[in-house]
């Protein structure tokens, strides 16, 4: 479980800007008891702030006198925030960006980000570089300075046809403006380099989601979604960091199974070995789910439905094997999941109770 506690001002400085603070924590725990020296309750948590001041419209330079004939804004973000594995590790992150979006139409959304850099530290790392060095790369203290853009068509908003799509389009780089800057000056392109005295990352991200409703009438609708994301460490950096890495299992996921809980491809984890659940991340994700809703009485709805998809690995990782992707193996990767749920509509809240059984 966890909780936010927002505070939004608005017009702030009578432009109709938009300031929102947060405070949130979630906390985490298995009730499954592990024998031996590990014996005990495994607790986790996560705690931070975050920070965000949005302009409706364009902080830039004008160029130019022509006017801007579309809606668009300016978002600077501010993120720091500490997670904690219990036993495992722990790690602080500070973070911030400035990014901008545009709006030419009511179904169509373009965001830009030219600036983002997220500071990484870790701490309790012992363990973890015992049992896996590469697991320990991706976790090591590192910035993060990226770009990205981001594409969304959705046309929820439009009332005619029985049918609604969502869709969204994300392509990022971490490191490489960094890395150009100093092949500038001599350094060699795998040479390991640093800001500040600490490593940096360097990578491409990709990432894309569908989603698609249909309505059979008022009272029944199917939801469908496919999504999926790769990421390439190269350069400064051949692991990925942690946090930009995927993952799959939970209940925005793949319902029958418990968060980072899945693969990476045919990788299983020893149930004898404490620190192996934290481990099933990939570079490769695939997700899909279909989804059956229909009225129960009132504003309670039933549920049926299916979900499917996996993680995998780019690299061979010898402390994870079959974790890497290929085609002979990909029906037998994939987990599968189904269940049953309820959702109680109140318009501006949706409560959702989900029961779901791992068939694969």
């Amino acid at each position: 479980p966890g909780a936010p506690l927002n505070l939004t001002r608005r017009n702030i400085f009578c432009g109709g800007e938009v300031f929102t603070a947060s405070v949130y924590g979630s906390y985490e725990w298995n009730t499954k008891r592990t024998s031996g020296k590990n014996e005990g309750v495994l607790n986790n948590y996560q705690t931070g702030v975050r920070g965000s001041l949005v302009f409706p419209r364009l902080v830039l330079p004008r160029i130019g006198s022509r006017a801007y004939d579309f809606s668009a804004s300016t978002h600077l973000d501010l993120d720091i925030s500490l997670l904690n594995r219990a036993k495992y590790f722990k790690t602080f992150t500070v973070g911030g960006s400035l990014s901008y979006e545009f709006v030419p139409n009511p179904i169509r959304r373009h965001s830009f980000t030219p600036f983002k850099l997220v500071f990484n530290k870790l701490y309790k790392t012992d363990t973890i570089l015992n049992y896996n060095p590469n697991l320990y790369q991706s976790l090591q203290d590192q910035f993060i300075p990226s770009i990205g853009y981001s594409y969304t068509l959705d046309n929820s908003s439009l009332r005619e046809g029985r049918s609604r799509t969502w869709w969204r389009f994300t392509v990022s780089e971490a490191g490489n403006l960094v890395s150009g800057v100093y092949a500038a000056f001599g350094r060699s392109f795998n040479e390991e380099k640093k800001i500040m005295k600490i490593p940096y990352a360097q990578f491409l991200k990709a990432t894309t989601e569908l989603r698609y409703n249909h309505y059979i009438d008022r009272n029944q609708r199917l939801a469908m979604r496919i999504g999926g994301g790769i990421i390439y460490s190269y350069g400064n950096a051949t692991i990925a960091p942690y946090n930009e890495r995927f993952y799959v299992g939970g209940a925005n996921s793949i319902r029958a199974f418990t968060i980072r809980s899945i693969g990476p491809g045919r990788y299983v984890p020893d149930p004898d070995d404490p620190y192996a659940y934290i481990d099933q991340n990939g570079d490769w994700k695939l997700e899909a789910n279909i989804e059956y809703r229909g009225r129960l009485v009132g504003d309670l709805d039933i549920a049926v439905f299916v979900d499917a998809g996996n993680v995998w690995l780019i690299r061979k990782d010898e402390t994870r094997p079959g974790g890497t992707f290929e085609w002979k193996h990909l029906l037998n990767d994939i987990a599968l999941g189904t269940g049953i749920g309820f959702r109680y509509d109140m318009d501006m809240l949706v409560f959702r109770f989900d029961i779901g059984y791992a068939l694969h």
